[in-house]
């Protein structure tokens, strides 16, 4: 039962969360801590010690301070500091460095991808949709947890928790 938990929660937790971030700019508290509750849950059935928990909560913790001070100055934004952090405690220092890479390029890939698309006319279709309008809009934001969840959903498979549940 545990094995499912932990195929489930994380990937639909972090692509809940870019789906949110894409059609209304915004990242839900209550998708951070839960992620964060089951971090707090999984982790002793996932045969984490005391010992790798403290290495995750720094991880964890290592973000969110990056994270505010990417905030500060307006450069990302609050949901997108606690997203990265929740995802940072799940991933730990054994996997931040993938992450962040996943996330620099999906990143990247998307502000290419937005800036083209902001320089056509919105097509017809879409252009009743207050998100698409609001996405396709130079002065809006980029909508960074899909990045954020981009850059989680690459690098799960390759962690200790996704070998512990597929065995």
């Amino acid at each position: 039962m545990f094995e499912f938990a932990i195929l489930t929660v994380f990937p639909a937790a972090v692509a809940f969360a870019g789906a949110m971030d894409l059609f209304t700019m915004t990242i839900p508290n209550r998708i951070s801590l839960a992620l964060v509750a089951g971090f707090v849950l999984l982790a002793p059935l996932a045969g984490l010690g005391a010992v790798d928990v403290a290495y995750h909560i720094g991880a964890g913790l290592l973000v969110l301070a990056v994270g505010v001070l990417l905030f500060i100055p307006g450069w990302i934004g609050g949901g997108d500091a606690k997203l990265a952090a929740a995802v940072a405690l799940w991933l730990g220092f054994e996997n931040l460095f993938s992450y962040l890479f996943f996330v620099a390029l999906a990143g990247g890939a998307l502000a290419l991808l937005l800036m083209s698309v902001r320089t056509h006319p919105l097509p017809v279709f879409v252009s009743t949709q207050p998100w698409a309008v609001r996405l396709h809009d130079r002065r809006s934001g980029i909508p960074y947890g899909i990045a954020l969840a981009a850059g989680a959903l690459l690098v799960y498979p390759s962690t200790s928790w996704f070998a512990s549940a597929i065995g």
